[in-house]
């Protein structure tokens, strides 16, 4: 099992936020295990803390915001990427301003930061999200699926109407320093038509050829790029960023075509309500029963208040039965069994056992002639857990030995999937 990390000692870095403009300094503290990534603005009263998670995001205008009340953080994406991409789970990180500071627009130069601090490990064991079934979420031309895979993978294809970018497709498999390697120096970029738009809404005040990629109408306008695809690779840091607001680190391949940070916070939200709804127990569904209690009534000759199965909703010849009890708060015995506090007489639940095993012995035709089934010994008896009106019994016996006159089989009695009772029983038939 892998366990969590956190930083070895203190690191900061310092410079301009991209769409404030503002100068701010980030201080990267160890944080206890299963603490997370929390940022706190320490500019503001009592130093307010902003959990990195996706119910938190209150923005996403080219970039990610998160907020606590009145306190938020702009542009969190590139950080948490080289927060994930490092290796690290549990974080506090201080800012001292509304927004986290771009350096070269990538994520290098915290990577950077946090591989100088060096990790340590902590004494617990990491959970990882992990992804049983896809997920997908459309907006129009974007397009996000998640599929079960064993480790973080992330394919992206991004397709835009210019000479210099057009359409550019890229896959990675982010695990060990694949993401420092070959994603976290990948810049931001803008077309330069859209500055003007940007500035008028009050964004990129930061912004320069310094720390960004800026397409003009024919070409690049910076002196090189980092890789011949660095657009598309820059979209796998934001989504691998952005994703880990879900609260950890994820197992799965994401699909990704034309996304942004928008819709990445919607997609990561999908995801966590499907992960959600998957531990939440389904209805219960009642088997259709092979045999109803009077089917049951031809096979064995107990009848109320001693017949104890309501139904077999299973039965392979000479091998196993498994029938069902509905135990009801009118059961006579609990009249006199702890009436104040009733608990199914553990006999009773060994008999149920027995009844079913009937089924089992003679089939669901019940006995050819006059012959039954009487208890000859019961061996290895154990009563695990108690039960109590409202509970449903499923009885299952299995065949040990089975002969003409004698049978030998293994009773368990399960509620909720757990084991309440079992013993091996055998009979003597006559």
């Amino acid at each position: 099992m892998d366990k969590q990390y956190t930083i070895a000692k203190e690191a900061t870095f310092s410079g301009i936020g991209l769409h404030t403009g503002n100068l701010a300094t980030l201080t990267f503290k160890p944080a206890p295990a299963n603490s997370g990534v929390t940022f706190h603005r320490v500019d503001l009263p009592d130093s307010p803390a902003i959990k990195a998670d996706v119910n938190n995001v209150t923005d996403t205008s080219r970039g990610t915001t998160i907020s606590n009340g009145d306190a938020n953080v702009h542009t969190v994406e590139h950080v948490l990427a080289a927060v994930v991409g490092a290796g690290l789970d549990n974080l506090d990180i201080e800012v001292d301003a509304n927004e986290t500071p771009l350096g070269d627009g990538s994520s290098l130069p915290f990577t950077e930061v946090l591989q100088e601090a060096g990790r340590v490990e902590q004494d617990a064991d990491r959970t990882y999200i992990t992804i049983t079934e896809p997920v997908h979420y459309q907006n129009g031309e974007v397009q996000l699926t998640i599929l079960p895979a064993d480790e973080m993978r992330i394919t992206m294809t991004i397709d835009f109407n210019h000479v210099a970018i057009g359409t550019q497709h890229a896959t990675f498999t982010l695990i060990g320093d694949t993401f420092n390697e070959e994603l976290s120096s990948a810049r931001t970029f803008c077309f330069l038509r859209e500055v003007k738009e940007l500035q008028d809404k009050g964004l990129i005040r930061g912004g320069t050829l310094e720390n960004a990629v800026v397409v003009g109408d024919e070409s690049i306008l910076n002196d090189d790029l980092r890789y011949d695809n660095e657009m598309v690779r820059h979209k796998i840091l934001d989504l691998y960023g952005d994703i880990f607001l879900i609260g950890g680190r994820i197992k799965g391949h994401v699909i990704a075509v034309k996304s942004g940070h928008a819709t990445h916070v919607e997609f990561t939200k999908k995801i966590r309500k499907s992960l959600e709804g998957a531990k939440k127990p389904a209805a219960p569904i009642v088997p259709e029963p092979i045999l109803t209690v009077n089917d049951i009534k031809n096979i064995i000759p107990h009848r109320y208040p001693v017949l104890l199965v309501d139904r077999v909703v299973e039965y392979e010849p000479n091998v196993v039965v498994r029938g069902l009890k509905n135990v009801t708060n009118n059961e006579p015995f609990f009249n006199g069994h702890w009436p104040d506090n009733p608990v199914m007489p553990g006999v009773l639940i060994i008999e149920a056992l027995a009844q079913v095993t009937s089924v089992l012995i003679f089939g669901p035709e019940g006995p050819s002639d006059e012959r039954r089934a009487y208890f000859m010994g019961i061996d290895q008896c154990k009563f695990r857990k108690i039960v109590v009106p409202g509970d449903q019994l499923i009885l299952e016996a299995t065949t040990i030995k089975l002969r003409r006159n004698a049978a030998r089989v293994l009773g368990k009695a399960y509620v909720n999937g757990a084991v309440v009772a079992e013993a091996e029983m055998m009979f003597i038939l006559r």
